[in-house]
């Protein structure tokens, strides 16, 4: 499904493939040979979404941009299944496996493996070629790499991130409730959007 948002629409070469079941919205500009696949997501909020040539996302994967945050996808990367890329600039060659989660100002570097369920977190970046084992965590720029379990160690890195400004845009310590009616107000701006169908534009 092909979805005008903010009065921008999706730009689907004819050599891509949207399946039918997935969702490209607003300013998501698709290189050639780009392959979304089922229940995959590619939003453009209030910034843009780039997608690089011969690029597979798959199955049930989200990749969303934000104006301080687009995220830009390089050429040949593989976003695997359940991925969540967010604001986030991937560069050609990297693989995304299953369950990955990159957060807003992140980068993963050419040729880089993100593992199966590990995270790179905000404002962190991933050398060219660097692994990210199985459920690991990278934070910092440059990225150190933690295990899930060191949980301290990965704060003490994490919270100079400032990550509640990054992603929100408020300091730490406001509330949820003043952050989520702020995201409510945001994400608001879905209402007015214009679905075009399955065809490219």
């Amino acid at each position: 499904m092909l979805i005008e948002h903010r009065g921008r629409k999706p730009v689907v070469p004819d050599s891509a493939y949207v399946a039918a079941s997935a969702t490209v919205c607003g300013a998501v500009v698709h290189g050639e040979g780009v392959r979304v696949l089922h229940g995959a997501v590619l939003t453009a909020e209030d910034g843009e979404v780039t997608v690089g040539e011969n690029t597979v996302v798959m199955e049930i994967a989200l990749v969303r941009g934000r104006a301080a945050h687009p995220a830009v996808i390089g050429d040949a990367v593989l976003i695997g299944p359940h991925a969540h890329v967010n604001g986030a600039r991937v560069e050609n060659e990297a693989f995304l496996a299953t369950g990955v989660a990159l957060f807003p100002g992140s980068v993963v570097g050419a040729a880089a493996e993100v593992r199966i369920n590990a995270v790179v977190h905000a404002n962190s970046r991933l050398e060219p070629e660097a692994v990210v084992p199985i459920g690991w965590v990278a934070v910092g720029d440059p990225a150190q790499l933690f295990s899930p379990e060191r949980h301290e160690d990965i704060w003490a890195v994490q919270r100079e991130l400032d990550f509640p400004g990054t992603v929100y845009g408020v300091p730490r310590g406001t509330s949820m409730r003043e952050i989520m009616a702020r995201q409510s107000e945001f994400y608001g701006s879905h209402r007015q959007d214009v679905i075009l169908g399955h065809e490219g534009t």
